[in-house]
């Protein structure tokens, strides 16, 4: 395969040269917000990333039919940065690729707390069987963090801020990957679904190949929270 022309064929902003606020394209953070924990939003990460150097923005069209993830490859594969890509042909979102190619960019993102979590989780049976109140009082702050886990519903928030009626699957940029892939996929997307009868919720990480407008496939394991609702919805011969 010939080497990529990233010279001529895209045009970069160095990670040094950070925009000010008032030319700065729209939508674009401008401060790295409060440092001190994992950021409030992808905004605020990105700030974060473009105020450490660690993210290069491609301001020259790209097409989102195999030229943003052959580019995207190519930049891990030399261990590079994080990637903004400003202007994908045929949506009028950017496409932001890379962001946790390092464990640097995955602590920013999420910080310490996590790990700390799951080794505190995988712990527990040694520290709390047989449960005592000795052993619940000491590991209080872990039971308390895990009763924080879950959903909360809400009547506004950061997802309603950009809205399309009707929706539009197409509008988005989503990418193909490969020359003999089916289409073009939604590959971390966030899935909301319920179950048909209790409408217990779920949200996941599945793999969406978008048809059309209005309609995607789902890659679904038949043991994770979706594939149940999948299950249940198909045993009673309704939609999902």
């Amino acid at each position: 395969m010939a080497p990529y022309d990233a010279g001529t064929r895209i045009a970069l902003t160095q990670p040094s040269q950070k925009p000010s606020p008032k030319s700065a394209p729209a939508g674009t953070p401008t401060a790295a917000g409060d440092s001190s924990g994992p950021p409030r939003d992808l905004q605020v990460f990105l700030a974060r990333l473009r105020a450490a150097g660690d993210l290069v923005e491609v301001e020259t069209e790209v097409d989102p039919d195999l030229e943003i993830a052959e580019i995207h490859r190519r930049v891990i594969a030399a261990e590079g940065p994080a990637l903004l890509f400003r202007r994908v042909k045929g949506s009028s979102f950017p496409v932001a690729t890379n962001l946790f190619g390092s464990k640097r960019r995955v602590d920013l993102a999420f910080g310490p707390e996590p790990e700390r979590i799951v080794r505190a989780i995988a712990g527990l049976p040694r520290e709390l069987l047989p449960p005592t109140f000795a052993s619940l009082w000491k590991n209080r702050g872990l039971l308390t963090s895990l009763s924080r886990v879950g959903l909360s519903r809400r009547p506004t928030g950061r997802v309603t801020q950009v809205a399309e009626e009707p929706p539009n699957l197409a509008s988005l940029p989503a990418l193909k990957t490969w020359p003999r892939d089916g289409g073009r996929f939604l590959t971390l997307g966030l899935v909301h679904t319920e179950h048909p009868e209790t409408a217990v919720s779920n949200l996941g990480v599945y793999r969406m190949q978008v048809f059309s407008e209005r309609e995607a496939g789902m890659h679904v394991q038949i043991g994770k929270g979706g594939g149940f609702h999948l299950a249940a919805a198909e045993r009673l011969g309704r939609p999902l």
